[in-house]
């Protein structure tokens, strides 16, 4: 059955000599992978691997068939057009980063209109944004919200943060309560949106601990989650 769906890309993995498997996240049915057979074996194949860079926003005309593990895309083009985030050295490493976390967390093989639309929205709105530095924080801190562990800002004037259990409490109950810095700034990012984000100003060391922390907090959170292998080239990008 031919069906059109738009569609975030997760990641891609070559297959067999020429053929692509790609992980997306669509708009209209979660999580769905598609078989992309011979892509790789022509030059006109090739050229439309660009389609498939990590978060490009595509609408596709796929031959979807239910309870079957691969799909087919017979109709391929951009939803929207990329204007930095692909070109752009430090945005790509952020990029690649999210990438990495949304494979790792998006697991749902069903509709969630909501996530969608925050995804494509946020990943426009760094295209465009010239101060971004701080954007992967905000980012990973809102998936919360469709991941189902936001914190609970009810008490968000208490003292600590307890990374177990999602809430503020009014004294440190032990190895997962946070304070200081750390909990600052975990309070101003809750009361943003993306375009008050340029307001915010921390140095490197400061972004790495933050960033740390809000991994260990998705660790904590979801099972099997790992920290994922491009953290390290985000870091030394935003030294």
């Amino acid at each position: 059955m031919l069906t059109k769906n738009h569609s975030i890309v997760l990641s891609k993995l070559k297959y067999k000599d020429y053929d692509l498997i790609v992980k997306c996240y669509t708009k209209e049915r979660g999580i769905v992978s598609y078989m992309l057979k011979g892509v790789l074996k022509s030059k006109k194949g090739q050229t439309k691997t660009v389609y498939f860079q990590p978060l490009s926003q595509l609408q596709i005309e796929e031959n979807f068939k239910p309870n079957q593990t691969l799909h087919f895309i017979k109709e391929v083009k951009l939803n929207y057009i990329y204007k930095s985030l692909h070109t752009n050295i430090y945005k790509s490493a952020i990029v690649l980063f999210i990438s990495e976390i949304l494979s790792n967390v998006l697991k749902e093989e069903e509709k969630n209109l909501k996530l969608y639309n925050y995804l494509e929205t946020a990943l426009q709105y760094l295209d465009n944004e010239e101060e971004y530095a701080n954007f992967h924080l905000l980012f990973l801190l809102k998936l919360t919200r469709y991941l189902g562990f936001q914190p609970d800002n009810l008490s968000i004037d208490y003292p600590y943060f307890n990374l177990e259990s999602g809430i503020f409490e009014p004294h440190n109950s032990g190895i997962y309560s946070i304070s200081g810095e750390n909990l600052t700034l975990l309070k101003r990012l809750l009361g943003i949106n993306f375009d008050a984000l340029s307001a915010v100003k921390i140095n490197a060391k400061k972004r790495q601990e933050f960033l740390n922390m809000l991994l260990h907090y998705f660790e904590l959170h979801l099972d099997g989650f790992k920290k994922p292998k491009s953290l390290q080239v985000l870091n030394e990008v935003f030294h």
